[in-house]
C-alpha cells in the first residue's frame, strides 16, 4: 500500500474521533492537524510547507464558501485528494460540495467509507509509482547525466518519430532552468507549463488544449517558461500533478527533465513509467550517471525502469559495454552514434533532423525500441533503364 500523508482540519469532536480511529488502522501519516476550521491562515501555511496527499476537511461548521476553501487548498498544495466530512447527508450540501471540487463527501459512520476512499487513493498512487496503471498512456522521462549530454535532442526527435507513427504524443518540457524544446521544435506558443501550474484548480481538457501547441506534426507540446521571464518557481509536486492530469489523454508522454536529478525531478518520476538517463563517455558524465542510478534505486525506483542511453557513441569504444554496465549498475539500453556535424547543420538551418538522415534513423530506432513498434522502413528506390 502506497504510504499517504494526511492533513486534518476537523472541529467536530465526533468526526475527529471517527477519522482518527480509521487512520490508526492504516499505514498513513498525519502531518498537519488543526481543529479550528474557520481559522485557515495557519492551516494553509502548514499545508504549503508539508503538502499532504490527502486533506480531510470538516465542513459541518464552515462559515466561508466551500469553493473558496477548495481553491485555497489547491493553490498551496497542488492537487491533493480533498475529503469533506459532515454530520449529515443532505443532498443539496453533497451536490454543492462536489461542484466546489471536493473529491469525496463522507458522513458518520466514517470508518469504512473513509478507509475505502484512502485505500483507493493509495492504490492509484501505487500504480503510478510502479508504472502499471491500466487505461493510461505511457510516460518516459529523459534527462542528462550532466549538461550537454543531449537528452533534449533525443526526446524531441523521439517524440517526432512517434508522432509520425500516428500515435497521440505529448512532449512536455519540464526543464525549468534551461528548457530548449521550444527552440528545437520552433514552438511559438505564448503559454508554458507554468500556466497549467498556476491554474491547477481549474485544469481541464478545454483549458489544456488552449495552452499546448503543435510545433511537430502529431505531437502536442507544452513548453517550459522562458528562463529570463520565469520569476516564479513551481513547487515540487505541482509539475507532477500537471503530468498526472495530462498523461491519460495521450498514447505517449515524453518529458524533458533537463540535467542531473533534482528534487523536483524525483517527484515527477512518480508519474513516469520509464526513466531514460542519457550519458556520454566523458568521465564526469559517467561519474554522475553512477550516482544518479544509485539515487534512483535508493528512492525506490526499480532498476528495470531505468533506460541508460549512451549518446554520441564512437564507432570504437575504449571500454566494453559489459565494463560500462558493471560500472554503472544498469544495462545499456541503447547506443546512439556520434554525428555532430549532421546535427549542427540541422540546427543551424533552423530545422530538426530529417527521418532519412543517418542520425534521424538512429532516433527512429530508439523510438521504436521504447514504444515496442517496428521501425517504418523507407520505400526502396525503383530504378529503370532511363533512371
Amino acid at each position: 500500500m502506497y504510504p499517504l500523508t494526511i492533513g486534518l482540519a476537523i472541529e467536530n469532536r465526533e468526526l475527529l474521533e471517527q477519522a482518527q480511529a480509521c487512520l490508526a488502522d492504516l499505514p498513513f501519516r498525519v502531518i498537519v492537524e488543526q481543529q479550528e476550521i474557520n481559522d485557515l491562515s495557519g492551516f494553509l501555511d502548514r499545508l504549503e510547507r508539508m503538502r499532504p496527499d490527502v486533506v480531510l476537511v470538516d465542513i459541518s461548521r464552515l462559515k466561508d464558501p466551500l469553493d473558496g476553501l477548495v481553491t485555497s487548498i489547491r493553490n498551496v498544495t497542488g492537487d491533493p485528494m480533498i475529503v469533506a466530512l459532515n454530520t449529515n447527508a443532505e443532498a443539496e450540501v453533497i451536490l454543492a460540495s462536489l461542484r466546489a471540487g471536493i473529491n469525496e463527501y463522507l458522513y458518520p459512520p466514517l470508518r469504512e467509507p473513509l478507509r475505502r476512499a484512502l485505500e483507493k487513493r493509495s492504490a492509484e498512487r501505487s500504480r503510478r509509482r510502479d508504472g502499471s496503471a491500466k487505461g493510461e498512456g505511457k510516460a518516459f522521462a529523459f534527462f542528462s547525466a550532466k549538461g550537454g549530454c543531449g537528452a533534449t535532442t533525443l526526446v524531441t526527435h523521439v517524440a517526432a518519430e512517434l508522432g509520425r507513427q500516428g500515435l497521440k504524443v505529448l512532449l512536455a518540457d519540464l526543464d525549468m532552468d534551461a528548457g530548449m524544446v521550444a527552440f528545437i521544435t520552433k514552438t511559438k506558443s505564448v503559454y508554458s507549463v507554468m500556466d497549467a501550474v498556476n491554474n491547477l484548480h481549474r485544469l481541464d481538457m478545454h483549458y489544456w488544449k488552449a495552452i499546448v501547441s503543435n510545433g511537430i506534426p502529431g505531437v502536442e507540446i507544452i513548453a517550459s517558461p522562458p528562463a529570463v521571464a520565469c520569476k516564479q518557481q513551481a513547487k515540487d509536486d505541482q509539475l507532477r500533478h500537471v503530468l498526472a492530469f495530462a498523461k491519460p489523454h495521450y498514447d505517449w508522454t515524453l518529458v524533458d527533465l533537463g540535467r542531473s536529478l533534482s528534487r523536483t525531478a524525483l517527484t515527477v518520476l512518480e508519474e513516469i513509467d520509464e526513466a531514460c538517463l542519457v550519458t556520454t563517455l566523458e568521465v564526469p558524465a559517467l561519474h554522475q550517471s553512477k550516482q544518479i542510478v544509485q539515487m534512483l534505486v535508493d528512492s525506490g525506483y526499480g532498476k528495470n525502469r531505468i533506460r541508460l542511453i549512451l549518446n554520441r557513441s564512437p564507432k570504437r569504444l575504449e571500454i566494453t559495454p559489459g565494463e560500462l554496465e558493471k560500472m554503472l549498475g544498469v544495462p545499456i539500453y541503447c547506443m546512439v552514434a556520434d554525428d555532430y556535424p549532421e546535427l549542427y547543420e540541422a540546427y543551424a538551418e533552423g530545422r530538426m533532423l530529417g527521418p532519412g538522415s543517418n542520425l534521424g534513423k538512429e532516433m527512429a530506432r530508439l523510438a521504436a525500441k521504447l514504444a515496442n513498434v517496428e521501425v517504418e522502413k523507407a520505400p526502396k528506390k525503383r530504378f529503370g533503364l532511363f533512371g
